[in-house]
């Protein structure tokens, strides 16, 4: 009996601690706006064998490095793009004028972007990720529904921020190992993608302040 009695103590204690962490977490958080990317490895093009061989200056191992780097960049500018196009349809409230404007603009921008980095790739030997399911994997972004669950304006434009930090760091990484390989065009192309969205990210956060 008595172990019985202390079976049915703890699992009430258990019980009232979970319910307590469940208290302690505030009502209608919103799951974290990044997360981890996969990295996927893109496909040489031409294979070897099938044609004449890449010979600029860029070892293969690097082109490869570097390709994978820029891959994931462009994963995250087209996520940005798409929830930056997603908050341009979708925005409401006092502030609708001015971020229908600056959300076009910006998304604007960044899809006459999209086809310098995904012809970067190619350049280099490989292929660049063109699906939906491809950039999920490789982004580090969370996508935002429109049609079901659309943010009010202030959370829009605080998504947006993190988006374009996001980018920028993902910029950063890829300038690291295209300087490791002396590749100029690749870090000239990502300094002004950098540029571009830490000027965005500070727009966007003096909204807020």
């Amino acid at each position: 009996m008595a172990k019985a009695k202390s079976s049915k103590s703890t699992t009430a204690g258990a019980s009232r601690a979970t319910s307590k962490q469940a208290a302690s977490k505030p009502s209608g958080s919103k799951p974290s706006s990044s997360k981890s990317p996969t990295t996927v490895v893109p496909t040489a093009s031409p294979a070897a064998g099938s044609g004449p061989a890449i010979d600029i200056g860029i070892s293969d191992n690097d082109r490869r490095r570097i390709a994978t780097e820029l891959s994931k960049f462009l994963a995250d500018s087209y996520t940005l793009h798409l929830k930056t196009h997603n908050f341009h349809w979708n925005v409401t409230g006092p502030m609708f004028n001015t971020l229908h404007a600056m959300f076009e603009e910006q998304y604007t921008e960044q899809w006459n972007a999209l086809d310098e980095i995904a012809e970067r790739i190619r350049a280099l030997g490989y292929n660049a990720p063109g699906s939906y399911a491809e950039f999920i994997k490789l982004t580090s972004i969370t996508e935002e529904p429109g049609a079901t669950q659309a943010p009010d304006w202030r959370e829009m434009v605080h998504q947006l921020v993190v988006g374009n930090e996001a980018v920028c760091r993902s910029a950063r990484k890829a300038i690291d190992v295209a300087d490791d390989a002396d590749d100029e065009p690749t870090e000239d192309l990502l300094i002004q993608r950098l540029q571009t969205h830490e000027k965005y990210a500070w727009m966007l956060r003096s909204l807020l302040q």
